[in-house]
């Protein structure tokens, strides 16, 4: 059975911390790292059965803007729809209701976020960053 939890106190940051220091957006990223983006976002952890397969954060005012960051399912239970049923649960999560702006960066998954009406930035040049390695 597939359910998903905002339950911080459920997630396997062990679990999480393994996942992102491999993948491109998060290489390196240590478990206490993890451990603080997990502390300081709004959490969702997608669990089969109880075992924790995937997971997505938020950052946000809960009322202006949110940033949707480390989203993934693990490699084994991909390609069953397991991304939607998180993705939909994040956008219909009544704590974030309120919420006017949407944003988050891919590679690799415009299909997934397009279904939940994410487009590109509509004015691109207006959108700055810093990035500090």
């Amino acid at each position: 059975m597939i359910t998903v939890s905002t339950d911080k106190n459920k997630l396997n940051v062990p679990f999480i911390q393994n996942f992102l220091k491999d993948v491109y957006w998060a290489a390196g990223r240590t478990i206490e790292e993890v451990q603080t983006t997990t502390d300081n976002s709004f959490c969702f952890g997608i669990y089969l059965d109880d075992n924790q397969i995937g997971f997505c954060r938020v950052i946000t005012d809960y009322v202006v803007f949110a940033y949707v960051m480390d989203v993934f399912i693990i490699e084994q239970h991909r390609g069953k729809g397991y991304s939607s049923i998180l993705i939909e649960n994040m956008m219909n999560e009544l704590t974030l209701k309120g919420v006017k702006i949407w944003r988050l960066a891919t590679f690799d998954a415009h299909f997934l976020y397009k279904k939940f009406g994410f487009n590109a930035l509509a004015h691109p040049e207006k959108m700055m960053e810093k990035i500090i390695k």
